[in-house]
């Protein structure tokens, strides 16, 4: 048979051994043992897919160049020993153009392309929504979070929010998670969460949704996505920031619409209303100056 055909009559059970090999595996494995992901469910964000998808071709690649990179090592400390009876030096070989080209060239294709995808995809994951279903603040302090639901009225008089302490482990280093503040999201919304700090960097990660995004103080930083998956997730910051850092914990609950406006409702009547962010700022002192904001100082 001509070469090609042997070609194509080799690759015919290579392809099959991959095809039987990855329907075998686990939605995680598929998707790089990424967290978040579950057999049969939908992604937990309308971002996950493509974050994973990136993440995996991007192994899959450096696997490739690896595989190369190790059989022609191998292939050169094979071929070129030394064998009994040599003495002295091995021919030398200098300005092998074809071969520099080669090694100049590929390498700068490949990560010319991997540069084009993850741009693309992060200019995607950082479009912000103009007007989202749902606007939340979520603010960051040593060693806790605050979640407000932002209002349609332009002072936010018509906010809710919930107001958040450390975890506190017992002493076996076990945490309730049911006392962790909890953030909770509309299922298949627009959702635009801005992110502010009231004292030091912290970083808003929520494990399973794949994205973090770090929190100043007089920096804006928003994140907008869809949450497609109802289910409780677990978020921490991400931003060593303290003596309590590993204690900055939350819980994530996305539920149905009809479920988030119940929260609302129930944090409307405890009375957290308005907008928290200037009125509960732990720092004292506006920067530079020395003087007092006349604020109440947060916890």
């Amino acid at each position: 048979m001509p070469s090609k055909r042997r070609l194509r009559w080799a690759a015919l059970p290579l392809g099959v051994v991959a095809a039987v090999v990855l329907a075998g595996c686990s939605a995680n494995e598929l998707h790089g043992f990424l967290p978040g992901f579950v057999e049969g469910a939908p992604d937990a964000t309308n971002q996950t897919g493509r974050v994973a998808g990136l993440w995996v071709t991007s192994w899959v690649i450096l696997l490739i160049v690896g595989v190369i990179t190790w059989g022609l090592m191998g292939w050169a400390v094979v071929m070129y020993r030394r064998r009994a009876g040599q003495t002295g030096l091995p021919v030398q070989l200098r300005y092998n153009m074809p071969i520099e080209i080669l090694y100049t060239v590929v390498p700068l294709i490949m990560i010319m392309g991997m540069f084009f995808f993850s741009a693309r995809d992060q200019a995607s994951i950082e479009t912000q929504w103009k007007n989202p279903d749902v606007e939340i603040t979520a603010i960051a302090k040593q060693w806790s979070w605050d979640f407000q639901y932002d209002g349609k009225e332009a002072d936010n008089s018509d906010a809710v929010w919930s107001m958040g302490v450390q975890a506190d482990p017992d002493a076996n280093g076990n945490i309730d998670r049911s006392k962790l503040p909890t953030l909770w999201l509309p299922v298949d919304k627009k959702v635009k969460i801005d992110l502010t700090s009231r004292d030091v960097v912290h970083s808003f990660w929520i494990i399973d949704f794949l994205y973090k995004k770090d929190m100043y103080i007089g920096k804006d930083n928003s994140w907008s996505f869809i949450p497609t998956r109802i289910g409780e997730y677990d978020g921490k910051c991400a931003e060593l920031c303290g003596e309590y850092h590993s204690m900055m914990l939350f819980n994530v609950k996305v539920v149905s619409q009809a479920d988030y406006d119940a929260h609302l409702q129930a944090l409307q009547a405890e009375g957290n209303t308005g907008d928290i962010v200037d009125a509960y700022a732990r720092l004292s002192n506006l920067p530079g100056t020395g003087a007092s904001t006349g604020e109440e100082e947060g916890k």
